[in-house]
């Protein structure tokens, strides 16, 4: 996505390649054959047909596109010349979590257990984002609410299918609180959200998110534990970044204001702890 990004924006592909996620790394042709088709309809379906329907995303492209070409009611060739690059990221995210989802429900025992939790909480995460952040554009519009909006939820999850059924009329952010409240995972982080306390959203869900990832590994033969491995590694990540800027920029008052892992002084450790 962040190549596509480049191409739109004329960025230089060495720019964006020193950018992008390893583990979303192709082989180096691939990568840098991405930005030199033409950003417009031809050049995108020229790019899927060549390039993208052989990396692990094409089977996500090709739904996303066939899905679109249908609700639009116009050719394949157009929809991502029509349709906003943020609106294709969170579809082709959509489709793993449902794919990846049914692959871990196959494995079943702990890891579909675990895993499958995992991912659930990560198509909740999603929903409520994806609402959250439609608020002011045409996404929330009500005509595009119960079509293009609803068709980014994830059909798996806590929330799925009543909290997603009722996240589709949400238009405002009172609305959107009095739906998470019926959910007692979620109530607490909106709840952080809407008291505009220093402690964003965002940090409230990579809290809830280093928890459930840790208690991962305390179960045993099961896949799930390589997956809150890379996460809980792209959460150190953050937390270096973070520490970083706040050492660039002076404000070494904020430098804890991280989200630890696998500490003793964690959140939810902490509340355990007064809790006994």
């Amino acid at each position: 996505m962040l190549l596509l990004k480049g191409a739109l924006s004329g960025r230089g592909i060495n720019e964006l390649l020193a950018q992008c996620h390893p583990l979303g790394m192709f082989k180096d042709s691939t990568m840098r054959s991405i930005p030199t088709f033409e950003p417009n309809a031809k050049g995108f379906a020229d790019l899927y047909q060549t390039v993208l329907v052989d990396t692990p995303v094409g089977p996500y492209f090709a739904m996303f596109l066939q899905e679109s070409s249908n609700a639009m009611g116009g050719e394949v060739r157009n929809v991502i010349e029509e349709v906003e690059i943020e609106i294709i990221k969170s579809s082709l995210i959509k489709y793993w979590i449902e794919d990846f989802t049914q692959y871990v429900t196959k494995l079943g025992g702990d890891t579909a257990e675990i895993m499958g939790d995992l991912l659930k909480v990560r198509a909740d995460t999603n929903a409520i984002n994806i609402t959250l952040n439609s608020f002011g554009t045409p996404l929330n519009e009500p005509a595009l609410r119960s079509s293009d909006r609803k068709r980014l939820y994830p059909a798996v999850g806590h929330l799925y299918p009543s909290g997603t059924s009722m996240l589709t009329d949400v238009s405002t952010e009172d609305e959107l609180g009095q739906v998470l409240a019926l959910f007692p995972q979620y109530s607490y982080i909106w709840n952080v959200h809407a008291s505009g306390a220093e402690k964003s959203i965002d940090d409230a869900f990579y809290e809830r998110d280093v928890e459930a990832l840790e208690l991962a590994f305390e179960g045993q033969m099961h896949f799930g534990v390589f997956y809150a491995y890379v996460k809980l590694k792209e959460q150190e990540i953050r937390n270096l970044v973070w520490i970083t800027e706040c050492i660039l920029q002076a404000q070494k008052d904020e430098i804890n204001k991280f989200v630890p892992v696998f500490s003793r002084h964690a959140p939810w450790r902490a509340s355990a702890s007064k809790a006994r």
